[in-house]
């Protein structure tokens, strides 16, 4: 029954620490750890409908028509039958219910699923096949070559040498590279020998079950020894081993405990802006809700009073009603219409609102992932909304955060120049010794004389070859250093010699080595074995002084022939400052063909040596060793250690990485611009390189009055700077808004055009721009500019950045939310999906508050002729249906294909975006208007057809007026109006909404005759229908009253469009314009085609991206493979008030379009 009941186990202590025996149940069994048995679902088939529905009523909507139900029920205060409330209810919870069995059930299925996957454990000295549910803590397990890990799991044995194995932790942190993990050497020594692994007793002492995937902190006590356990010995649930025939591992966390599971926490709950006002404007109805109830409480009381209490011979007072005195029994009977009249207007309150918003974002979502346009074929990637409830949030949108490598770029590094000594090299001049540039035609030099080069790689500079085949010592010196000082692990497959890198750039340095004849070949804990110039050379491997953000550059320390020597690379900011002062003057000239690389885009490196005497080495490696076995503030000592070491370098020179901008980024932030978008570009790269890649990706443009470039290292410097940029700003922007008037026709210059600020600061500056004092200033001056770079920025600066707008900003962040494969798909996520989007959900809810406005009032203005005795205008079932069906598919129909204009015009006229910045398409001032429309609406809704039936008779002079036809009456005006309406409103038309908005129309008058039929001799409508329809006052009251209310409708719309367009109605003409001429021209086609004629057709500061952690595994004696792996290793995939017509935004347009209107009409 476990998988129906949930126990929470509340009076359980907090676990402080976890103590775990290997192969010892009975130990572990005291301290009732979890079992690996997840469980994801909310309900289980005895708890879903107690624990759906009070779900369903904590919502403020539903349990207000709960409390209108229960009123209902009180025969003295209700006029209306339960069932008007009732079946709408039991329609939406019923809805709503369904809808969250199925997501339950999803969840149950896939739990069932991971629960019954199939592990290898040791029971009793034997390896048996069981479900991952059954594995419990201290259970020892099997994982072969591509299998998931079960539990957090304790690494110790694998198949490849020194215990190495490799995980994939996609599934955790959404990285690809593959990751390294080490066992112990002592449990390693356990290999697969399984009767030595029944035997293993080791006692483990951890933290307790927590969230953090890149901690661990544990030890381990065996054969009287202590062990200290780190992250690098842990292999976390989620995780998939590969490259790894087999390996062995400790359950530490089974379950819930896991890590994975630990971050699975309910998601904060995103609410969009229309979400927020939405519930803002629902409280709002409320109170005009009450505001008309007291108001017909009021006169209810004053009815009852002067003309009531005299016609009780008629209308008798109820027996209920107190003392039979005048003011008494009148203040009786007015507290009592109170709440009936809360009863008959609550309509007011849109039961099915919701219902249908979430349907609406439901089908928009699918849009998304349905739209070929975003599908990249090459890996096989559409397009992804993981939420349904954030997609209007895309029309709206005002900053993108972005990241440089692999967001705006490939993420494929070639190795393109480098400057060894003071000299460039990779650049070619002509005769005249200028600069030529390289082409696809530019013939390569020829590397074939290496075994090792590789055949993709480029290069066009025969001086660099020249240089090392002559024995160039700086050149050969150079390329040691990339040969050397890095990360990469080599294997062999299929008789070629691999590089796994966990970077990209750090792998094209290696490979650059290896064609110019520096060949990398292998390495162990302790050498590194390379070929140069075709002779094999053998390098003692001493010490690695890994790479972290802080110190962004990574050293080596290795002897050959006795000789010790650092290798050093890194950012050439931090290389700069260690340089020896021999270096000084080389470092000048560097600095030169650095500043030249990134004004190229791009990514730069700087190397340097350091040769390193033996009893140097021996006092800094005992500092070392005490620094690295240290408990206490171990990586500061480190830190300092390394410091004391890479001091007094000497420079080798530098490379340059070029990393291609994507297809399309710089066609799709042009258009992001255009579309008042800000951009913020998050990058480790240096200044100039950043610089450059703005430009070349169009984030910053030539048009821009002036680029702010904030560099100064002192709190008061970057004050004064962000001070002169805002002032100057400010200034530029109040003479950019001055109007000028031609006639009637306002220009305002601040639009169209490109111009604007852009902000580029450092990683320096910006650690004292993000203190407190500062904060809101660089807030500030960024929110003014078009664009803004950070350069140098750590991680940690980034999510302060990210963070620091978000909460200044009221934002909502959507990276999670959405997934696609290329950068260019942004424009038509934004510009196309979430315009459109926003469009219709505004669309929807205008109409909709229209629509049950215009309802709801009758019954208001319907008071002053029943002595405000809450009598309803509507029969029962109208007022039931008209929500649920009557008017329900053609607004679902709208907004969920309506469209202004057409993708392709959506992607031309990026400002068309523009409103969703200000809300322009749905805030309180449109919804009073709607309302106001609603009121309106309903008085010519009351008061024609009463007007028409006032004193009305037959043919044969019978008085065919009552209360039923009136109603009857009204009830279709109202749905021929309000369908009409929904049809006026509706700018793109299918067939979806020619059934549902004429079917909504057939429906009403078919369902009224089946409901108005004789056999249903019980209901008092009986026969009101053909009553009514047999007069031509009811069919004159219909077309007068459609006529009234939408001939001004459609008249101002066109008013509008002609005297006062907006860039919506140009863009719409012109699309109508193309898209009838292009008829033309097609029939023009066809019939010159009939008369047989034809014709021919016409028509970069370089920044590590590895993780910190390699260099600690390599020395310790992983990382290393054999050179003929036994496992074969798979591959796996990679994974504003809108604005008035602006000349500009159509004028750039309006050549291609003219050229295209001549050749149709041409052709």
């Amino acid at each position: 029954m476990k998988k129906f009941f949930k126990r929470k186990n509340s009076d359980t202590p907090q676990e402080t620490e976890r103590r775990i025996r290997a192969n010892d149940a009975e130990f572990n069994s005291q301290f009732s750890y979890a079992n690996n048995y997840i469980s994801t679902t909310k309900y289980n088939v005895f708890t879903f409908l107690p624990k759906n529905l009070f779900e369903q009523f904590q919502r403020v909507a539903n349990a207000y028509f709960l409390v209108l139900l229960i009123l209902q029920v009180i025969p003295q205060i209700s006029s209306l039958t339960p069932v008007t409330t009732v079946i709408p209810l039991v329609v939406v919870l019923t809805l709503t219910a369904i809808k969250d069995a199925i997501d339950d059930y999803l969840r149950y299925k896939s739990d069932k699923t991971v629960n019954n996957r199939l592990s290898v454990v040791l029971r009793n000295g034997e390896m048996v096949q069981d479900r991952w549910c059954n594995v419990v803590v201290g259970d020892v397990i099997k994982l072969n070559n591509d299998d998931f890990v079960a539990a957090d799991l304790l690494l110790l044995s694998s198949s490849e040498p020194h215990s190495l194995c490799y995980i994939e932790t996609a599934d955790l942190d959404g990285e690809t590279n593959l990751k390294v993990r080490q066992a112990l050497p002592d449990t390693a020594a356990h290999g697969d020998d399984i009767a030595r692994l029944g035997q293993f007793n080791g006692l483990i002492t951890c933290e307790p079950p927590n969230n953090k995937l890149n901690k661990y902190d544990g030890r381990m006590e065996w054969r009287s020894k202590t062990y200290s356990l780190d992250n690098d010995k842990i292999l976390l649930r989620g995780c998939r081993l590969r490259n790894t025939r087999w390996c062995f591992g400790l359950v530490i966390f089974a379950g819930k405990d896991t890590k994975l599971m630990q971050n699975s926490g309910r998601a904060k709950l995103k609410r969009t802006h229309i979400d927020r006002l939405m519930n803002t404007l629902i409280i709002g109805i409320f109170f005009f809700l009450l505001a008309m109830c007291l108001f017909c409480t009021i006169g209810s009381g004053i009815w009852e009073s002067m003309i009531g209490y005299n016609f009780q011979t008629y209308l008798p007072w109820e027996q209920f009603i107190g003392p039979r005195d005048q003011a008494p029994g009148a203040t009786a009977i007015a507290s009592l219409v109170f709440f009936s009249y809360i009863i008959v207007l609550n309509t007011v309150v849109p039961i099915s609102l919701y219902v249908s918003v979430e349907a609406i974002r439901l089908v928009q979502s699918r849009w998304i992932h349905w739209d070929h346009a975003m599908y990249h074929e090459r890996t096989d990637t559409p397009a992804k909304a993981r939420t349904t409830k954030l997609n209007e949030e895309l029309g709206q949108i005002q900053y993108i955060f972005s990241d440089k490598t692999g967001t705006l770029t490939q993420n494929i590094m070639t190795f393109d120049k480098c400057t060894i000594n003071g000299k460039i090299y990779g650049i070619l001049y002509d005769s005249q010794g200028n600069e030529r540039e390289v082409t696809d035609s530019t013939p390569r030099v020829d590397l074939s004389a290496n075994p090792y080069y590789e055949k993709k790689f480029d290069w066009h500079d025969r001086t660099l070859l020249d240089a090392i085949e002559r024995g160039d010592e700086d050149a050969h010196l150079f390329f040691e250093l990339l040969c050397i000082c890095h990360t990469v692990m080599p294997e062999e497959r299929d008789g070629e010699l691999i590089y796994q890198a966990q970077s990209p750039d750090e792998g094209a340095l290696v490979s650059a080595a290896r064609n110019f004849g520096f060949v990398f070949k292998s390495r162990t804990p302790n050498t590194i074995t390379s070929v140069i110039q075709g002779r094999e050379v053998e390098y003692e491997l001493l010490n690695i002084l890994d790479f972290n953000n802080v110190r962004k550059r990574m050293s080596v320390i290795v002897r050959r022939d006795g000789q010790i020597r650092l290798y050093c690379k890194g950012a050439d900011s931090v290389i700069e400052q260690r340089l020896h002062e021999d270096s000084r003057a080389l470092m000048q000239k560097t600095t030169e063909h650095l500043n030249k690389f990134a004004s190229e885009g791009l990514r730069t490196l700087c190397g340097a040596v350091k040769d390193i005497t033996n009893d140097e080495y021996e006092r800094w490696q005992r500092s070392y060793q005490e620094a690295s076995i240290s408990l206490d503030d171990r990586d500061a000592k480190l830190e300092a250690v390394y410091e004391d070491i890479e001091r007094n370098m000497l420079l080798c020179g530098a490379t340059a990485i070029e990393d291609m901008l994507q297809d399309g980024v710089p066609e799709t932030i042009e258009k992001l611009a255009r579309a008042d978008i800000k951009i913020w570009v998050l990058t480790g790269d240096k200044t100039e390189t950043a610089i450059n890649i703005g430009y070349s990706c169009r984030l910053l443009t030539d048009e821009m009055t002036d680029v702010f470039n904030i560099d100064e290292d002192t709190l008061a410097g970057v004050e004064q700077q962000l001070l002169k940029a805002r002032a100057s700003m400010q200034s530029e922007a109040a003479d950019k808004h001055s109007v000028a008037f031609r006639g009637n026709q306002e220009q305002i210059q601040a639009g169209e055009d490109m111009a604007g600020f852009a902000l580029v600061i450092n990683g320096h500056s910006l650690s004292f721009a993000l203190e407190p004092k500062l904060e809101m200033l660089f807030l500030e001056v960024g929110c003014l500019c078009r664009a803004v770079i950070c350069c140098r920025v750590t991680p940690l600066q980034k999510a302060l950045v990210v963070e620091l707008v978000k909460k200044h900003k009221k934002a909502v962040t959507l990276a999670s939310d959405y997934a696609f494969a290329q950068f260019m798909f942004l424009q038509r996520l934004l510009l196309v999906h979430g315009r459109w989007s926003y469009f219709r959900i505004c669309k929807f809810l205008r109409y909709f508050f229209y629509k049950n406005f215009a309802f709801t009032l009758g019954h208001f203005w319907f008071a002053f002729f029943c002595g405000f005795s809450a009598q309803t205008l509507y029969d029962q079932y109208f007022i039931s249906f008209y929500n649920l069906f009557y008017t329900s598919l053609p607004v679902l129909a709208m907004g969920v294909f309506d469209q202004d204009v057409s993708d392709k015009h959506s992607l031309r006229y990026p400002r068309l975006y523009v409103p969703g910045h200000t809300d322009s398409f749905f805030n309180k001032k449109i919804f009073a208007i709607s309302l106001l429309k609603g009121i309106i609406h309903s008085l010519a809704l009351f008061f024609i057809p009463y007007g028409a039936y006032y004193h009305s008779s037959n043919h044969n002079g019978q008085d065919i007026a009552s209360v039923h036809v009136f109603g009857f009456t009204v009830a279709t005006c109202l749905i021929v109006v309000v369908t009409l309406q929904c049809g006026l409103d509706t700018a793109y038309w299918t067939g979806v909404n020619h059934f549902v908005i004429w079917g909504s129309l057939v429906f009403f008058f078919a369902l009224h005759f089946l409901i108005y039929a004789n056999f249903f001799h019980y209901y008092e409508y009986v026969g009101t229908d053909r009553i009514a329809m047999g007069s031509a006052v009811y069919w004159f009251t219909v077309l007068l009253t459609s006529v009234v209310l939408l001939l001004p409708v459609a008249a101002y719309r066109f008013y509008k469009m002609d005297v006062n367009p907006t860039l919506t109605d140009i863009v719409r003409m012109k699309q109508r314009l193309i898209h009838s001429q292009s008829k033309s021209s097609d029939f023009t086609s066809r019939v010159r085609s009939s008369m047989g004629r034809s014709r021919a057709s016409l028509r970069s500061g370089y920044a590590f991206s590895h993780q910190e952690g390699f260099g600690r595994l390599i020395k310790s004696g992983a990382m290393m493979r054999s050179k003929e792996p036994t496992a074969k290793e798979k591959k796996t995939p990679a994974p504003a008030k809108e604005n008035r017509a602006n000349s500009s935004e159509v004028a750039e347009n309006d050549s291609n379009d003219v050229k295209l209107v001549k050749f149709v009409t041409k052709t």
